[in-house]
């Protein structure tokens, strides 16, 4: 019998009681009962997986017809193959050729032997009050000027551990080409001499040398001076990158791929740093002093290896290298340009679209690299939703692929603390993902192309890298540029000797 409303509402898991007003009984809340997270992972791992859960009942019945096959039957098949000789070495021998010709052509692997990122002295520090008191004593600055920097340190995600190189610890500042080569030697060879004492390379047998560094091109170049300072082989193909911005680590390491695929049994030795002494900008103009703000000491240098006997004591392999280029658009290219301003003075000058320009790339890189890496669940659900919003409704929102089943890790350029959230944001990550861009720009600062490799160094002194991880290295630089990196762990990493994070991880 049906009971009273009031003994409905008291039995366990019954919607609450109908109202003598005759309203409707409310159905449970099933998105509050159902964790629809779960469902998702359930489909993707279906749909991950089909290919193998459809191939074993395959196999199976192949399998058991097998077993019934009579044994006569096997022995004619026998006698017919060998009346057919000529046809099976005919088969054989394309088989053998194309395997051939199949192992001499395909990529060679490239591995990342080890990297060492370049710890400046102590007493390279500055802290936010010593910033800017020693921006008010040099009276370069006007009042306006001191606020907006002011501004910007409080904003910016820095901490008070960062580093400027010395001509900038002076009064008045000492900005010459000879302390420019001063900063530059002490970060590319520290970093370099790490490498070489952690490896165990010997610089002669580098066969391939790429450095970048966008602001600072001495003659003779700073190549030059890594070959003539560890007296590199004379055949080594060396090369300069310049002007090319924060993502230039990614491109160098793109290069250096490029010619260990020609080159066998090589090294390649990546430098990627950027240069600060000549660049201080000394002037008034509110869009160039935020670099001022933001970009401090720092460099980093990466052993490449196509030697398959290196994959034993290799960190990392390479997967993809993806670069895409926005120049062609006027307001990318201007973004962030280096000029004069009315007084003169030199500096770099970020446009005020510059998000919005980096998100635009950033878009363009995603669309190239999605299909690589991306499952083929979250691809199905990408196409489906396009196809929704060209056929039935323009204002469907586009779905954006959940990047985090194609990675574990990520390491995004630390170029600021707004351009960490919208990524943060825009991929829909978690706090955790972009913990090591967060730390590595609160420790180290803006260090250009080499942040990426400070945030890599972080994970690794967490412990959090574990052996077939996959690692995304995504950089922004000017032009306009958005390039990325992928590898794979090729076993549990722990952090090199003498790493940047060595006495601090512990501390953040």
């Amino acid at each position: 019998m049906q009971g009273s409303a009031a003994e409905q509402k008291d039995l366990p898991g019954w919607p609450p009681a109908v109202e003598a007003r005759g309203q409707s009984r409310r159905l449970p809340d099933f998105l509050q009962s159902v964790n629809l997270k779960y469902v998702k992972l359930g489909y993707h791992y279906l749909i991950t997986h089909l290919l193998t859960l459809l191939v074993i009942p395959f196999m199976v019945v192949i399998l058991v017809e097998a077993c019934r096959t009579d044994p006569n039957d096997l022995w004619q098949l026998w006698i017919h193959l060998q009346f057919n000789l000529v046809s099976i070495l005919v088969c054989s021998a394309v088989l053998v050729f194309g395997t051939t010709v199949y192992i001499m052509t395909r990529p060679r692997t490239v591995y990342l032997v080890d990297y060492a990122c370049y710890r400046p002295p102590d007493h390279l520090q500055v802290r936010y009050t010593q910033f800017m008191e020693h921006s008010r004593l040099c009276g370069n600055f006007n009042e306006s000027a001191l606020e907006f920097q002011r501004k910007i340190l409080e904003r910016s995600g820095l901490g008070e551990e960062t580093y400027v190189p010395d001509a900038m610890h002076y009064l008045p500042p000492r900005p010459s080409m000879a302390a420019a080569r001063d900063e530059a030697e002490q970060v590319m060879f520290g970093s370099l001499d790490k490498l070489f004492r952690n490896t165990g390379v010997k610089p002669k047998d580098v066969g391939i040398l790429v450095v970048n560094c966008s602001l600072f091109n001495p003659t003779p170049s700073l190549s030059a001076m890594i070959v003539n300072r560890y007296k590199l082989r004379g055949n080594i193909l060396s090369f300069n990158l310049g002007g090319m911005g924060c993502s230039a680590g990614v491109i160098s390491v793109d290069l250096a791929r490029d010619l260990l695929q020609v080159h066998r049994n090589t090294y390649a030795v990546v430098v990627s740093t950027e240069n600060i002494t000549q660049n201080w900008y000394f002037g008034n103009r509110k869009s160039m002093l935020i670099p001022n703000c933001l970009f401090r000491v720092g460099g980093a240098a990466i052993l490449l290896s196509n030697r398959s006997a290196d994959r034993r004591r290799a960190k990392y392999r390479l997967i993809h290298v993806v670069r895409t280029h926005s120049g062609a658009d006027d307001k990318a290219f201007r973004c962030v340009y280096q000029e004069q301003d009315d007084d003169g003075k030199v500096g770099v000058s970020l446009s005020k679209d510059l998000m919005a320009i980096a998100g635009g790339a950033l878009k363009t890189n995603i669309t190239t690299l999605g299909p690589l890496v991306l499952p083929i669940s979250e691809q199905l659900l990408f196409f489906a939703a396009l196809v929704a919003k060209k056929l039935l409704n323009s204002k469907v929102k586009p779905y954006i692929p959940d990047f985090k089943l194609a990675f574990e890790h990520f390491c995004i350029h630390a170029g600021g603390r707004a351009v960490i959230d919208e990524l943060e944001k825009n991929l829909q990550l978690q706090p955790i993902h972009v913990e090591a861009s967060r730390m590595t720009l609160h420790r180290f600062g803006n260090t250009s192309s080499s942040s990426i490799w400070y945030e890599l160094a972080y994970i690794e002194a967490k412990g959090r890298m574990r052996r077939g991880n996959r690692v995304w290295q995504i950089a922004f630089g000017s032009g306009f540029k958005c390039n990325s990196a992928v590898w794979q762990a090729l076993r549990n990493v722990k952090q090199s000797p003498g790493g940047p994070w060595e006495d601090c991880i512990d501390r953040v």
